[in-house]
């Protein structure tokens, strides 16, 4: 081996790392032709191949992007839906809130109408049975009045007049207290 490096040295010219000779040229000529028809040979049995593979794969990546496409769609249209749905909702509890205030306005009304009528009635009830008491008292202040001017009068009468007037006096007394209570 050793003797095979001091001749490979001394067949090169020197200053030069190797030599570039025909035999040099042949094999580097010779590899680049067996690099050309291997290339031209694997493209060949290879291109087809390798050209469906990609096309497969370009035609499923394209629809799996149609997919993506249509799912995105689908989506917005799913979106939109439900916001119309939440805007028709949203309506619809509006509806049903003024209707329920409505009600409640109508109820109120009637309440204060009821309140109101009672009220009239209790306060009609009540002057009525004033009217009632304020004839009973004067029903009663008469014949009180009556009495004590009855009292007075037996009185007054007792000292200035005699048993026999005074008999009579009484009697028209109480005749036209009589007549008075058929009136009333």
């Amino acid at each position: 081996m050793y003797t095979m490096i001091v001749f490979s040295a001394q067949a090169l010219p020197e200053g030069r790392v190797f030599g570039l000779d025909t035999q040099t040229l042949i094999g580097i000529g010779i590899q680049l032709l067996n690099g050309i028809i291997l290339a031209v040979a694997l493209g060949f049995i290879l291109y087809k191949p390798v050209k469906e593979f990609m096309q497969r794969r370009t035609e499923r990546i394209r629809s799996k992007i149609n997919e993506a496409d249509a799912a995105m769609a689908k989506a917005n249209e799913l979106i939109a839906e439900y916001e119309r749905k939440i805007k028709e909702i949203n309506k619809e509890r509006l509806a049903i809130l003024e209707a329920a205030n409505l009600e409640v306005a109508e109820e109120r009304k009637r309440i204060l109408d009821e309140a109101r009528k009672e009220a009239d009635e209790i306060r009609k009830r009540a002057l009525e049975k004033i009217a009632e008491d304020k004839k009973h008292l004067e029903k009663e202040t008469r014949l009180y009045i009556i009495e004590v001017a009855s009292l007075m009068a037996q009185k007054y009468i007792a000292q200035s007049m005699d048993a026999e007037t005074q008999e009579r006096l009484f009697e028209e007394a109480l005749a036209q207290l009589e007549a008075a209570q058929w009136q009333n």
